[in-house]
């Protein structure tokens, strides 16, 4: 395992008194952000809301920090991550939030404290974009969705 990337976290006052996410076990990849409401917010069946996790950060150059829904809330509730995974670019400096929808049959509140989605820190590669008049050719080709296994 390489060694730990620090990232700077600033705390915002309606995220006082919650820990900073952290991960839940030695092999986890990705930490627990948690719900800094003031209050409970309802989630209808496919209504969608936006979560303060009172959490600010500076990523280092280089990396992005990727929000991802968690498994557990996916299969108990339907709640999920809207624009999964989300993507914090190192040069945001704005509050850390996470869209939630509700696509179960019940309602769900979100309450504060409540862990809500995962925080995972990926290196990024940039590319540079070459125009060419052609693509060299590959054995899928131009095959789109499901054009791979079949047959």
């Amino acid at each position: 395992m390489s060694a730990p990337v620090r990232v700077a976290v600033m705390r915002l006052p309606h995220g006082e008194g919650l820990p900073l996410p952290d991960y839940a076990t030695e092999g986890s990849a990705g930490m627990d952000l948690l719900a800094a409401v003031s209050e409970p917010v309802g989630l209808q069946p496919s209504a969608r809301a936006l979560i303060p996790t009172g959490l600010s950060m500076a990523l280092p150059q280089g990396y992005e920090a990727q929000i991802r829904p968690r498994s557990g809330l996916a299969l108990r509730h339907g709640l999920a991550v809207l624009n999964s995974p989300g993507t914090i670019d190192a040069d945001y400096r704005g509050e850390v939030q996470v869209i939630l929808i509700n696509l179960g049959e019940e309602p769900v509140t979100i309450q504060r404290g409540m862990r809500i989605a995962q925080l995972v820190l990926a290196p990024v590669t940039r590319a540079v974009l070459d125009e060419v008049r052609a693509l060299p050719s590959s054995g899928r080709g131009g095959g789109g969705f499901g054009s791979t296994g079949t047959g």
